[in-house]
């Protein structure tokens, strides 16, 4: 049976949206059964647990000042914590990821790579064995230090030799041993006992006096080398769950390292060696720095906070809810993906898993009431891009964004609700437009979910709201977080999904697992952070926007959004800011440019890099689904999201629209601004005063538009007349429209 006909059944009663919750199975994804399954689940459930009792045990104790009995373990020591967070996850990572896509059949004959694989088993169990001697001799008063040769020598040939060993070894068999998708590769498992080896290590080393020691000649070598392991390793688990495009920029930034003392001008760096780079780049100067710091504690936070969603289905609830409020206009699914895909995507963190979840309901729903596949696609594309930009918890990047700035997390949710209303109006008026140019119909009442039924189960909203009205009484991020995670679970009990001990752990399974992407690309990230910062790169990238601005500062800003945008092609938001962040901010501020606004800007182009060709991920994701050309959806979501790549520039020009101002200045841009939009989206599709605008209308449009956007008094009084104008040129004098 084909979509369209399974649809046509569907429509015969109300569209009820069923399974936007249910986590998708990637193509390298294992599936277990029996007692593998329930010793994978157990692991997961309890990495998000124990993710979960950390953080709310430092947050009590904060509270309150009194210590936890039952928590004995918590406080732990940051750097500590940070190890066991990308430790946990490399192991729930290749557990469950193979390092290929597997077949449509299981190959179950057993390989003579296993036993190579278990062989290579040996020296990653020896490696563990030895980092828990060095801890045993470091509590027995040895002095531990880069320059006794005995204690290199152990290093190094009992320790780093091995794991370097065991991780190659690795990563090659898994590359090349048959699939088999119920089951965990011994390779993989070799992998697992090396980021073991890794975390024993670096908190054996780093809970003496020996951080203090990293990028000198004091340094352990095995301190290097453990680094080493644990980069590769970050980076094979990153490819695994995100691709190419964030192993292929970290790779390009680590040869960087090593050749950039041969490279001329501002590309020149410091001669470095390997040893002093890995020494610093496994610590908060890298992997474990920024990055990694807001995925172990925000962004797992709120992972856990989605699941629970998830289990109670408040996720079904919101898109039902969008097709009751949205459905009924004109090309009524493409405004339901408007707002679903909104909700949706502020709080799972990646465009192109929001438009898996949402689209494959609302871009069958379009294509059958008359949207192109390609259009369908975009729309979808582009709304589940825009989730990113939503406060309050847009996506995790507002918490990445507190955590570089150091500027108030609730400072920069609300900075971010004029933009956000920006993007998303500029969206409905680019698809109501092109729905009154096709003549498009809204659904009909007995094709949507019944409104009264909707509003009855508006309680489901009540997580959200909680977590917005927690933040902004003062409570910390972490207690607001787990108040409306906790929430979830108790207004499923008015529900048919009420979450018990079973759904409660469910939960904590998914969200371990949802969290394994998020974590690798974080460190991965760290990866680039830490080069960005070791070679000086960033520093010098500045002084090159600083001499492009002393000719024009608009072309400096232009070309800092091209490099964001570059660097966030193929990669999720939160590694795309946190690299752009590093490098093109601080020229930004350089420039004078406030800080807030500086990292708005950037934050605001490796969103969009999701919809920006050639390479788009949430466009392809919905191309997948739509069965349109991936490039031809690419360059449609471009067009409708073409208010993302302006808005920056407005509130650069114009602080109000970021909140910077009186009450009058705040109110006056964003009512000019959503005028601009709408004028905007007139002009770029062609649709004025009721009818299809000729050519020279719609390019008048688009100048008083940029009049109304630039945000002074005067241009808002030079785009209003204009538009006046526009609106009686067209309605008197009818220019002719051109095919």
């Amino acid at each position: 049976m084909t979509t369209d006909q399974t649809l046509d059944d569907q429509t015969d009663g109300p569209v009820l949206a069923e399974g936007v919750d249910e986590e998708p199975v990637e193509h390298n994804r294992r599936i277990f059964t029996g007692r593998t399954y329930l010793v994978v689940a157990a692991v997961s459930a309890f990495y998000a647990l124990f993710h979960m009792a950390a953080l709310n045990g430092w947050s009590i104790e904060a509270w309150t000042g009194i210590e936890i009995p039952l928590l004995p373990v918590f406080p732990m020591e940051t750097w500590n914590f940070r190890i066991v967070h990308i430790a946990g996850a490399l192991i729930l990572g290749f557990t469950l990821y193979s390092a290929r896509a597997f077949p449509d059949a299981d190959d179950d004959a057993h390989s003579p790579l296993d036993y190579l694989a278990y062989l290579a088993l040996l020296p990653a169990l020896y490696a563990c064995y030895t980092a828990l001697g060095f801890a045993a001799d470091i509590q027995g008063g040895v002095m531990w230090n880069g320059m006794d040769e005995g204690i290199r020598t152990a290093e190094i040939y009992h320790y780093g030799y091995p794991l370097l060993a065991a991780t190659t070894a690795g990563i090659v068999l898994g590359w090349v041993r048959p699939r088999v998708r119920g089951t965990i590769a011994p390779a993989d498992l070799v992998l697992s006992v090396c980021g073991i080896a890794v975390a024993m290590y670096l908190i054996t080393i780093f809970g003496t006096l020996m951080r203090n020691s990293t990028g000198t000649p004091f340094a352990p070598i095995g301190m290097s080398l453990a680094a080493v392991a644990g980069t590769a390793l970050i980076m094979e688990l990153t490819r695994r769950v995100a691709g190419m495009a964030l192993i292929i920029i970290a790779g390009i930034f680590l040869v960087y390292v090593f050749v950039g003392d041969l490279l001329p001008g501002f590309l020149n760096a410091p001669d470095i060696t390997w040893q002093r780079f890995f020494s610093q780049v496994y610590t908060d100067a890298g992997i474990l720095g920024p990055t990694t710091a807001v995925s172990s504690t925000y962004i797992i936070l709120f992972i856990i906070f989605a699941a629970f969603l998830q289990a109670s289905k408040v996720g079904d609830y919101f898109v039902n809810f969008a097709f009751a409020m949205a459905g009924r206009a004109r090309g009524g699914p493409a405004k339901v993906a408007i707002f679903a895909s909104g909700l949706m995507g502020m709080i799972n963190g990646t465009s192109a898993g929001n438009v898996v979840a949402t689209g494959s309901l609302t871009i069958p729903l379009m294509k059958k009431v008359g949207y192109k596949p390609t259009t369908a696609g975009a729309v979808e594309a582009a709304a589940s891009t825009g989730g990113q930009i939503m406060p309050p918890i847009m996506g995790a990047g507002a918490f990445i964004m507190a955590e570089i700035t150091g500027i108030p997390y609730t400072d920069i949710a609300i900075a971010a609700i004029i933009p956000a209303i920006l993007y998303f109006v500029s969206i409905y008026f680019m698809v109501d437009f092109e729905a009154a140019k096709l003549g498009m119909r809204g659904m009909r009442e007995d094709e949507l979910p019944k409104l009264k039924d909707m509003v009855r189960r508006v309680f489901l909203f009540l997580p959200i709201i909680i977590l917005i009205a927690a933040l902004f009484m003062g409570y910390s991020v972490i207690r607001a977080g787990t108040l409306a995670t906790a929430s979830a679970a108790v207004v499923s009990w008015f529900t048919p999904y009420r979450m018990g001990l079973r759904s409660v752990t469910k939960a904590f399974e998914l969200a371990g697992i949802m969290s394994i992407q998020i974590i690798a690309v974080c460190a991965c990230a760290g990866i680039i952070v830490g080069v960005i910062s070791l070679t000086g790169v960033g520093a010098r990238f500045s002084s090159v926007l600083l001499n492009i601005a002393e000719a024009n500062q608009l072309l400096a800003l232009f070309f800092a959004m091209c490099i964001a945008i570059l660097l966030g092609m193929g990669m999720p938001t939160t590694a795309a800011y946190a690299v752009a962040a590093s490098v093109v901010a601080p020229g930004l501020v350089q420039l004078g440019i406030p800080l807030l606004t500086a990292h708005f800007f950037v934050f605001y182009f490796a969103v969009v890099s999701a919809i920006t060709p050639p390479v788009a991920l949430a466009s392809y994701a919905a191309a997948g689904i739509s069965g349109a050309n991936p490039m031809a959806t690419s360059v449609a979501s471009f067009k409708i999201g073409i208010s993302a790549f302006i808005v920056p520039f407005m509130f650069f020009y114009n602080g109000a629209i970021l909140m910077d101002g009186s009450w009058f200045e705040v109110i006056r841009a964003g009512i000019t601004a959503v005028f601009g939009v709408f004028l905007l989206s007139s002009g770029v599709q062609g649709w004025w005063v009721g009818n299809r605008a000729a050519t020279p209308i719609r390019i008048g449009l688009l100048i008083v538009a940029l009049c109304m956007i630039a945000g002074g008094l005067l241009t808002d009084l030079i785009g209003i007349g204009g538009a006046v104008a526009l609106y009686f040129m067209a309605k008197v004098a009818r220019p002719k429209v051109t095919a």
